[in-house]
């Protein structure tokens, strides 16, 4: 339940903002507001000042400014006028004027990260830390992709598709641009550069681990399970594991197999703590049921707790913000060409999860989620699509070039299409939802 308001507060000051730049934009244009409404349906709160109405309503997935001469909103209703208020309804602005105030709603909403964003950078983002780091292989997940395709712990991509990458995050970003395509990588591998090919599918955007590919991961322990032979034999959160028998190991992923060698036998275990080497004995357990040895470790997850001060924050800020418009544009994009399955849709549930999971967390999460929803939600907007904001934009458009309205027919019938494609990626996105919701 906790998640649940949380998301839909955070939804609503989205949406705020929304409403809020039409409104802005209307009352800089001299257009009388009759009403300013958060959310749909009927009417929970209410207060008037001055000649606008301000209003909650019942269903929290939107909101509306109804402007003088326009319908009401939820209950279609035309407001008659008299011929002084003419001059002061939306229709008898210009075309200019009515475009602005249409574009000023998805406008604010790719605006409002260049100013949540820079914030959480001063507060400080928990990062880890292989995402700066190049993006070297630690290991490869058996019976994956990476692995049909030939890669090998040690690799490092060096370019993906022929775009150069200098990290992890880099290699995860591009994955975007090139989904739906063979993704070719160019992996420096011992010193020799080498081509490997990997056939992906439309839902392959989660980045590097999709596809089976780890980062490097010391063999560092984050965590001790009680009564395992790792704790009996005194071994401490923060202990980097640098041996078991005649083993080296260089990486976390080098643990199971080699646990698995030595069964139930007692070894001696190497490690560093806090810059000592020590060594203890311990005899891995066999689990019941599959017979897996374990030492009863969990690893040690690097990040890195960042800030920023003013000017860098407001450099990084921006720089995100231009990656996630970039990023969106691109999906939606491939969504429309076939290249990125409709499985990747979702609609105000999943929203609604992600917001208020984010919202347990810390304020840099949660001014993150809010900058990636916004961005989404400005662009969903700006699409040509009638009844969206960018389907009127493109009418305003038309009407700028043909200098003269887009006819009452041809918008009915727009909007009549508008709406029936409205209506089925609405039903797309909550069938997600739900199979994401019992998934």
């Amino acid at each position: 339940m906790t998640t649940i308001i949380a998301g839909i507060l955070m939804l609503g000051i989205l949406v705020f903002i929304h409403e809020l730049g039409h409104f802005i934009v209307a009352k800089l244009c001299g257009v009388k507001v009759l009403k300013f409404s958060l959310g749909f349906g009927p009417r929970l709160a209410s207060h008037r000042r001055g000649e606008t109405e301000y209003q909650i309503c019942a269903i929290p997935l939107g909101g509306y400014v109804q402007m003088l001469g326009e319908g009401s909103g939820d209950q279609g209703e035309q407001v008659e006028l008299s011929a002084e208020e003419k001059s002061r309804s939306f229709a008898a602005q210009s075309v200019a004027k009515r475009l602005a105030i249409v574009l000023a709603g998805p406008v604010m909403n790719l605006l409002l990260p260049l100013l949540i964003l820079p914030i959480s950078f001063m507060v400080g983002v928990q990062l880890p830390t292989y995402l700066d780091q190049p993006a070297c292989v630690g290991y490869v997940v058996p019976e994956s992709n990476a692995a049909a395709g030939g890669f090998l712990a040690g690799d490092c991509v060096i370019a993906v598709n022929q775009q150069t990458v200098a990290n992890w995050n880099e290699a995860n970003i591009s994955f975007i641009s090139h989904a739906g395509k063979n993704l070719i990588f160019q992996v420096d591998r011992d010193g020799k550069e080498l081509q490997l090919e990997i056939p992906v599918d439309n839902d392959s955007l989660q980045g590097m681990q999709a596809l089976g590919l780890l980062p490097r991961q010391a063999a560092r322990i984050g965590g001790l399970a009680p009564d395992m032979p790792a704790a009996l034999a005194g071994l401490q959160e923060g202990d980097l594991i640098l041996q078991i028998a005649d083993y080296p190991i260089s990486s976390w992923y080098d643990l199971k197999g080699i646990i698995q060698k030595i069964g139930n036998k007692v070894v001696p275990v190497q490690l560093e703590r806090a810059g000592k080497l020590l060594t203890v004995e311990l005899t891995p357990k066999q689990r019941d049921g599959d017979g897996e040895y374990l030492l009863g470790i969990a690893p040690a997850y690097s990040s890195e707790l960042k800030r920023f001060g003013f000017f860098d924050a407001l450099q990084e800020g921006s720089k995100r913000t231009w990656e996630l418009i970039k990023l969106t544009v691109v999906f939606v994009q491939k969504l429309f060409s076939g290249s990125v399955s409709t499985k990747n849709i979702g609609g105000p549930i999943t929203v609604i999860q992600i917001a208020g999971q984010a919202a347990q967390t810390d304020l840099a999460a949660i001014l993150s989620v809010l900058a990636f929803i916004s961005i989404q939600l400005g662009i969903l907007n700006l699409l040509p699509i009638p009844i969206l904001d960018g389907g009127h934009i493109l009418f305003y458009v038309i009407e700028l070039i043909i200098r003269r309205p887009v006819s009452i027919r041809a918008r009915e019938m727009a909007q009549q299409v508008g709406m029936a494609m409205l209506l089925m990626l609405m039903v797309l996105a909550f069938y997600n939802d739900i199979i994401r919701l019992w998934g």
